[in-house]
């Protein structure tokens, strides 16, 4: 079975049955809370997440079983605080498209792909773009060389001044395997990447970066740090009175034995949304279990795949910068 349709399919099915969702951007809470349980957080893989600067648009990674195939998918307000189903996204659903990122002006969409420069074969993942044209989206670019090469880039963040954070692995660069580059923008282009030091950057994974469009805080997650939580946590660095990145600190007050990963923050700087795999785990039951209950658990979101978390940023980010 190809569950890259069956996905698709369950979605469209969806879009056009479901009754309009609650959701107020509004009131972010004070403490990490699934986000719309049953609408955006499912019993599917749902991963990154950016919120138009309008506050009108959310867009977000669902994947199939086992993540082989990944597609970006869109929610509108029609009415406030109302949301519509998720649909894929104009540009996607034939190859595997993923962490979408806003421009600092909103006007463009970036991402990362498979999709090939030509012909039908899926290449490595590049970072491509695309930018509205009218009322929707036009065709997504590449954003090419020396961006892109033949190792895959990931998990794309743009600064106001069009500077791109981004992950990479590349041989014989960078502190360790899995590392957060940037590529200045000036006179036009992208200048070779450089990899962030070692206030970031250390001989473990560091990936997923969110970089704020002022450039003066960068989140990100890596695993296999010391004294990490478990399963992969997030950091923090904020900028120091000489413009550089002082050393990452763990954000505990987030962090679990699961994975926390795909952080991004709203526009406006209010709301943080984070991804994690976070479970509900069941050892026993209180009398003999029954297929249904077993059913059950598979059919709720806290069944081991990914979901969508949101939290109130502005206490979190106070905190790691008056320590300072």
């Amino acid at each position: 079975m190809d569950y890259r349709y069956l996905l698709i399919s369950l979605l469209a099915v969806q879009s056009v049955c479901a009754q309009p969702y609650p959701v107020n951007f509004n009131q972010p809470p004070e403490q990490l809370t699934m986000l719309a349980d049953g609408f955006i957080s499912t019993p599917m893989n749902e991963r990154d997440f950016a919120l138009s600067s309008d506050g009108k648009e959310i867009y977000y990674t669902i994947s199939t079983p086992r993540s082989d195939f990944q597609t970006i998918v869109v929610s509108r307000q029609i009415n406030p605080g109302q949301w519509i189903s998720p649909e894929v996204v104009s540009f996607a659903g034939q190859y595997s498209d993923l962490e979408p990122a806003f421009s600092a002006d909103g006007n463009t969409l970036y991402f990362a792909s498979n999709r090939p420069l030509s012909g039908t074969e899926p290449k490595d993942f590049d970072i491509w773009k695309v930018s509205r044209d009218g009322k929707g989206w036009g065709i997504p670019v590449n954003v090419g060389s020396p961006v892109n090469t033949e190792f895959d880039e990931f998990y794309p963040s743009l600064t106001k001044t069009g500077h791109l954070y981004f992950t990479a692995s590349y041989k014989g660069q960078g502190s360790g395997r899995e590392d957060i580059y940037k590529a200045e923008w000036k006179d036009g282009n992208y200048q070779p990447p450089v990899a962030l030091d070692s206030a970031i950057n250390s001989r473990v994974d560091e990936f997923n970066a969110f970089v704020s469009p002022e450039e003066d805080y960068i989140l990100f997650t890596s695993y296999g740090r010391q004294g990490d939580a478990g399963g992969g946590d997030l950091y923090i660095s904020v900028k120091g009175n000489r413009n550089q990145w002082l050393p990452a600190r763990a954000i505990k007050e987030l962090n679990t034995r699961f994975l926390e990963y795909c952080p991004s923050v709203s526009r406006d700087g209010r709301i943080l949304f984070l991804t994690s795999n976070r479970y509900q785990a069941t050892k026993s039951f209180s009398k003999k279990a029954t297929y249904q209950a077993i059913e059950d658990l598979w059919n709720q979101p806290l069944n081991t795949q990914g979901n969508i978390y949101w939290v109130d940023f502005r206490l979190i980010i106070k905190s790691y910068r008056s320590a300072e």
